[in-house]
């Protein structure tokens, strides 16, 4: 071996030799770094619990402000509680005028994920209690973040598109008042109901990169806005946050049901990856497509558009059946990008926006976590095994190659 090379194999390379090397979990898998009463993902069942509801008991029936309020609280609201929820989040929905300034001078330079990273960082001006991680405190914060999120989302592509920014209704709910400050229209009741399931449906979802991301900052004692733009961070990632766009490049290349099998298949020949199908967790199909699709059925019966929906079925049926012929055994199904490409091209959000909009969404998940990790008296701080070389002896500038 060179000695620049480095054998990646752990049982190598250990301290002493009569210790024996630790088992490395690559990304952690199988690895328990949390005890939660937030949410539950059972991958064999293909289920999801959210505070012990199951997911599908929420489908429509609450709003996301009423999840927002069980996922933070650990109960549903009474209908005090939840007017009491809307009136705040309406009112915390303007961001400070240092914000809006730096918006104004920023969006025609850059969009989507990145404006989202740079406003959420923002979001600690004007806040000069933002270092107090009181239970209390991080509730009444969680309510303005929350609000924020959906405005930073929104103005920052109205100014990238060279649009006035418009602001929101006292009246407007978050999914309501998101799409009236997209595009200056009252919009109708199946786009706003449209993007609420939507909301709901990805809200929550276990210990994935982006809340665990959250927990590591703020179990450091930092603040609610950094462990928030930290999951922001990690969201962007395509590997975790990015697929619905490309989804829906996919279902616009298939174009109609009947040449659906022809292109599923030519893609898995060639090595490509079939956009909304299989996932780390779910064994059978995702809870939250399901949700989707309901959704979409909905939105379909409301506006008599289901041309996109029937494609969208179409393929997942041809999908699922070619890839249990070709790929035996790997247990691939739709997950929950299929049907939210599906739920937010319906609602006439920019696929630009697609990724930004699941930030929205779980936001509510990612503060939920943030407060149940300031119970943990104990920093996150895994361990690692070296596996680089050893005994180097140090070698003078001048006599280096």
């Amino acid at each position: 071996m060179a000695d620049n090379q480095v054998d990646k194999d752990p049982s190598k390379h250990h301290l002493h030799s009569d210790v024996a090397p630790p088992k490395v979990a690559r990304g952690l898998e199988g690895i328990v770094a949390a005890a939660t009463q937030i949410a539950e993902v059972d991958g064999e069942r293909g289920k999801l619990t959210l505070r012990g509801y199951d997911i599908s008991e929420l489908s429509g029936c609450v709003s996301f402000e009423e999840v927002c309020y069980l996922l933070w609280h650990g109960k549903l609201p009474n209908r005090a509680e939840l007017d009491d929820l809307r009136q705040h989040m309406s009112a915390s929905r303007e961001l400070p005028a240092p914000v809006m300034a730096a918006l104004h001078e920023l969006a025609p330079h850059a969009g989507g994920m990145h404006m989202v990273r740079i406003g959420a960082s923002m979001l600690s001006i004007d806040d000069p209690d933002v270092d107090n991680l009181a239970p209390e405190s991080c509730r009444k914060r969680a309510i303005r973040l929350q609000s924020q999120m959906a405005s930073i989302v929104a103005h920052s592509y109205r100014l990238k598109t060279g649009r006035p920014i418009v602001q929101p209704k006292p009246e407007h709910g978050l999914a309501q008042g998101f799409l009236y400050m997209l595009d200056g229209q009252e919009p109708d009741e199946a786009r706003t109901q449209g993007l609420n399931s939507y909301f709901v449906a990805v809200c929550e979802h276990g210990l994935n990169a982006s809340t665990f991301t959250g927990r590591v900052v703020i179990s450091t004692n930092s603040d609610m806005v950094s462990a928030l733009t930290a999951a922001v961070c990690s969201l962007k990632g395509p590997r975790h946050g990015g697929v619905p766009g490309p989804v829906l490049k996919m279902l616009n290349e298939i174009g109609s049901p009947e040449k659906t099998e022809a292109y599923i298949r030519k893609e898995i020949s060639e090595g490509r990856r079939i956009m909304g199908f299989g996932h780390r967790i779910y064994k059978v199909r995702d809870p939250r497509g399901a949700l989707l699709s309901d959704a979409a059925e909905k939105m379909a019966e409301l506006t008599g558009d289901r041309q996109l929906l029937d494609l969208a079925k179409s393929v997942e049926e041809t999908t699922v059946r070619v890839l249990a012929e070709v790929k035996p055994g790997r247990d691939l199904y739709a997950n929950v990008e299929l049907f939210a490409a599906l739920i937010l091209h319906a609602v006439d959000v920019p696929s630009e926006l697609f990724t930004p909009c699941f930030a929205i969404g779980r936001t509510a998940g990612w503060i939920a976590h943030m407060i149940e990790q300031l119970e943990e008296t104990k920093i996150i701080r895994p361990e690692s095994v070296y596996i680089g070389p050893r005994d180097l002896k140090f070698t003078p500038i001048d006599e280096r190659d």
